[in-house]
C-alpha cells in the first residue's frame, strides 16, 4: 500500500494561531520585489489558516473576467475550503465559496479546480465522503461540483452549492484523489487517485453522467512495484487529438528499485479496455529523478515535463519526450542549479508567447522556491529566474501557474506569509501575481 501522505518530506503539524476571521478579506498588494526581466511579484492574499483557509496546495483557475478560484487544504471548519479572489480597484477580496464540513461532503481539497462545460466548478477532496479509508479524516475522497447562487448576491458572503458527484470507496475502487480534473467532448470527467485500484497503487478513473447520475469506471489500475508500470499518481492526465491519455507517476517504473522513480505513461482506448504504454522511466540511483508533475504538449507533439531530483545537481530537471523512429526519446533540457532542496513538483504551463513557465518547491536563492520561464531561442533553450521567494511572500510552490488574458501570472505558495500554521513557525501560504512590465 502506498502512503496517503502527499509530500512525505514535509511532515508539518497544523497549529492554527488565529481563530476569528471576517469572511471577506481586503488585502492590497502588500509585498513586492523586482526580479529578472522587469517582472513584479505582488502578494494578493496572505492566508491566516482560519476562516479564509490556509496551505493552498493546488494552483489557481482564472475565469474570463479575471477572477481567481482555488482551494485551501485547511481552515474554514477545519477541513479546507474553496475560495474566490476578486480584483476591485487596487485590492483583492477573498470570499469563501464553500467550506467543507469533513463528512460526506469531503475534506482536504488538494486537486486544482476546473470549469466544466456547464460553467460550474469541479474538483476533488483527498478525504471525506464516507468509505472505509481513514487518514485523519474518515473517507476515501470525493469528486464534487460547485454551482453559484441562482440569483445575484449582494453581500460579501455568497456561498455556492456543493453536489458530490462520486464518493470513492477504497481498494479495489480508487481512493485519495489529488489531481485536477479534465473533460472530454461529451462532458465525461477524468482524473487520477493516489491510492486504490486492484493493487492499491492508484488509478486513472472516468466519471460518466447519465440523466444527472454519475457513474465511475476505473480505466487503469497501477500495479506499482509489482509490475513496474507506475504507482501513486499525483498529477492529472491530458488528452491528445486522437483521444489518448498521458500522465505521470512519482513511483513505480524500473528506476531506483522499489518503490521506483516513477513513469510517464500513455493510455490508449481499445475494445478490451485502456492499454498502458510506458514512455519514460526516469534515471535511478545514484541520482534519482521523480516525475511528480504532469506533462504538457508543445509544438510538433513533443511532451514536456519536470522532475524532482535528478540532473547534474540532483535538484531537478526540465525534460522533453519526442517521437523518434517510432519510439519516445527523453532529453534533459535543463538541470536546476540548487543549492536548496527540491526542484519542481508541478507541471509546466504555456504563456501566450509559447514560453513554458513553472515553479520549484525549495530551490532559489532563499530555499523557498522560485518562479521560472523556459523559452526557445533558435536551437537553444533559455532559463530565466523570474522570482525567488524569501518566506514572507511565500514558500513551497507545489502546483502549476495560471495566466489571465492580459498575460499576468498567478500561483499559490503552500507555506510562507506572515501567519503561523505549522509548529516551528511555518506560514499559512499566499496567493501571488507576477505582472510583466
Amino acid at each position: 500500500m502506498t502512503s496517503a501522505v502527499k509530500f512525505p518530506g514535509l511532515a508539518f503539524h497544523v497549529s492554527l494561531r488565529h481563530t476569528g476571521f471576517v469572511l471577506a478579506i481586503v488585502l492590497a498588494h502588500a509585498l513586492s520585489t523586482a526580479p529578472a526581466l522587469g517582472q513584479t511579484l505582488a502578494v494578493l492574499h496572505d492566508f491566516t489558516g482560519a476562516g479564509d483557509g490556509g496551505n493552498p496546495d493546488a494552483g489557481l483557475t482564472v475565469d474570463a473576467a479575471g477572477n481567481l478560484y482555488g482551494n485551501a487544504s485547511i481552515g474554514g471548519a477545519g477541513h479546507g475550503l474553496v475560495f474566490k479572489l476578486t480584483h476591485k480597484n487596487s485590492a483583492w477580496i477573498l470570499t469563501p465559496l464553500y467550506v467543507f464540513q469533513g463528512g460526506n461532503d469531503g475534506a482536504m481539497p488538494f486537486g486544482g479546480l476546473s470549469f466544466g462545460p456547464d460553467g460550474a466548478l469541479y474538483g476533488t477532496t483527498q478525504s471525506g465522503g464516507g468509505g472505509p479509508c481513514d487518514n485523519g479524516f474518515v473517507g476515501c475522497g470525493t469528486v464534487f461540483k460547485l454551482t453559484p447562487p441562482a440569483s445575484i448576491c449582494h453581500t460579501t458572503s455568497c456561498p455556492w452549492t456543493e453536489t458530490v458527484l462520486y464518493r470513492f470507496q477504497g481498494q479495489p475502487d480508487a481512493s485519495y484523489p489529488t489531481s485536477n480534473l479534465i473533460f472530454d467532448q461529451a462532458g465525461n470527467i477524468y482524473g487520477t487517485s493516489n491510492e486504490g485500484g486492484t493493487s492499491g497503487a492508484g488509478t486513472v478513473y472516468e466519471l460518466t453522467n447519465s440523466g444527472g447520475n454519475w457513474s465511475e469506471s476505473i480505466l487503469y489500475s497501477f500495479k506499482g512495484w509489482l509490475g513496474q508500470d507506475g504507482a501513486s499518481p499525483r498529477a492529472g492526465v491530458i488528452f491528445d487529438a486522437a483521444g489518448n491519455l498521458y500522465g505521470t507517476t512519482p513511483q513505480g517504473g524500473t528506476g531506483c528499485g522499489s518503490p521506483g522513480c516513477g513513469t510517464v505513461y500513455e493510455l490508449s482506448p481499445s475494445q478490451s479496455g485502456w492499454v498502458e504504454t510506458l514512455l519514460y522511466n526516469p534515471p535511478g540511483w545514484p541520482n534519482p529523478a521523480f516525475t511528480y508533475g504532469g506533462v504538457i504538449f508543445g509544438p510538433a507533439g513533443i511532451l514536456y515535463g519536470t522532475t524532482v531530483g535528478g540532473g547534474s545537481n540532483m535538484v531537478g530537471t526540465v525534460y522533453q519526450l519526442a517521437m523518434r523512429q517510432g519510439a519516445w526519446a527523453a532529453t534533459t533540457l535543463y538541470s536546476f542549479p540548487g543549492p536548496y532542496g527540491d526542484g519542481p513538483y508541478a507541471a509546466l504551463a504555456k504563456d501566450s508567447a509559447g514560453n513554458f513557465c513553472g515553479t520549484t518547491v525549495e530551490d532559489g536563492s532563499h530555499g523557498c522556491g522560485q518562479v521560472f520561464q523556459f523559452s526557445r531561442s533558435g536551437n537553444n533553450w533559455v532559463f530565466t529566474d523570474l522570482h525567488d521567494f524569501f518566506g514572507f511572500d511565500g514558500c513551497y510552490e507545489y502546483d502549476t501557474v495560471a495566466f489571465d488574458a492580459a498575460g499576468n501570472m498567478y500561483g499559490t505558495s503552500y507555506a510562507g506569509g506572515t501567519y503561523t500554521c505549522f509548529a516551528g513557525g511555518g506560514g499559512c501560504g499566499t496567493v501571488w501575481e507576477i505582472t510583466p512590465n
